[in-house]
């Protein structure tokens, strides 16, 4: 069973930055792909980023030019740079993969 552990969430002023990480671990065979979602307060989760078993990288047009999608040295470790941030960016964002959510990880930004 595919474990998704996220890590790197937490407070931050707009225009700031975090970086979130997420692991895949359990039974796994090989580069998967992986993807991160975003669910803003009062909104339905929505595509953020992801990146291919192949590292090809896409995104959410609301993200182009913050965001940043990397896998770490072809693991199924994948992080996201968010940079510039605003209050509108505040949400949980979840990590993806295998058709499983993770648990989380609580971005704030305050205005």
């Amino acid at each position: 069973q595919v474990q998704i552990s996220e890590s790197g969430g937490g407070l931050v002023q707009a225009g700031g930055s975090l970086r979130l990480s997420c692991e895949l671990s359990g039974g796994i065979y090989g580069v998967v792909a992986m993807a991160w979602y975003r669910q803003l307060p009062g909104r339905q989760r929505e595509f953020v980023a992801r990146v291919s078993s192949d590292g090809d990288t896409s995104y959410a047009d609301f993200v182009k030019g913050r965001f940043t999608i990397s896998r770490k040295n072809a693991q199924n470790v994948a992080d996201l740079q968010m940079n510039n941030l605003t209050y509108e960016d505040t949400g949980t964002y979840f990590c993806y993969a295998f058709t499983t959510f993770g648990q989380g990880t609580q971005v704030t930004v305050s205005s």
